[in-house]
């Protein structure tokens, strides 16, 4: 049996090592909250092969983090030193999920104040929150009960729209998928058209929009539309063709 010194060492042992990995960390995504739905978005980001670290403020939940492989903290989120130890300064986006909206606000604010370029999700619980979210720094505010009554209308009104995107979304799908695609600098298809790009006629794919770097959104782009830096193409195809374009963006092919 450990006696409680050596429980305390290995705990503060565990500890340091999740926090030099964290330190390694560039480009990863930040979960505030690992409720139902922290946990159940922590593990989709994991299955795309997205680094994540969680910031938990009820010990509660450390047995279920460790089993789960997650890397986390657990302490305040809207804290400063917390979010630099979850490696803000590098991190790519933040999910502000935890407990109310007014936390939510004032983890949006410090998140934008330490990382002016990071990209900040939000939880709102009220329709009331949602510009003052919006306000703190918030990209993106989500209201899993808009969703949800929005989900069921949807269900109701357009049920073949609905079976194409839940078959378009599902992970296990080969045949066709959703996916948006960043245009890199040094991408062989960077200022090539769509059509000289080969993305329809060689990959079978079908560009439904473009945005680019300052977020105008072009549907349905014609022919003659080239690919510059910094855009965001969405795509529809097989998960095999989605890959290869990829790397294609990525300059890698």
């Amino acid at each position: 049996m450990k006696k409680a010194g050596e429980i305390g060492c290995l705990f503060v042992s565990r500890e340091a090592k999740m926090e030099n990995q964290i330190k390694k960390l560039d480009g990863h995504y930040i979960v505030c909250g690992y409720g139902r739905i922290g946990r159940l978005l922590t593990q989709y980001l994991v299955q795309k092969y997205i680094d994540v670290v969680v910031i938990e403020k009820d010990c509660k939940h450390e047995n279920q983090l460790d089993g789960d492989g997650v890397l986390y903290l657990i302490g305040e989120a809207a804290d400063e030193n917390m979010l630099i130890g979850a490696g803000i300064k590098q991190a790519s986006g933040i999910i502000a999920g935890v407990g109310t909206d007014d936390e939510n606000v004032l983890l949006a604010q410090l998140a934008v104040k330490l990382n002016p370029d990071i990209f900040v999700v939000a939880r709102a619980s009220r329709d009331s929150s949602k510009k003052t979210l919006e306000e703190a720094g918030a990209h993106k505010v989500i209201s899993p009960y808009d969703i949800g009554a929005r989900r069921i209308a949807h269900a109701i009104l357009r049920p073949t729209v609905i079976k194409f995107l839940e078959t378009a979304f599902n992970e296990e799908s080969t045949e066709f998928q959703f996916e948006e695609i960043r245009v890199r600098q040094e991408a062989k298809l960077d200022n090539v058209s769509l059509a000289d790009s080969g993305i329809r006629q060689k990959m079978n794919l079908i560009v439904i929009a473009i945005q680019d770097k300052e977020g105008k959104m072009t549907f349905n782009p014609e022919a003659d539309t080239k690919f510059k830096n910094g855009d965001t193409i969405v795509v529809m195809g097989s998960a095999k063709s989605i890959k290869q374009l990829e790397s294609l963006m990525r300059g890698q092919a």
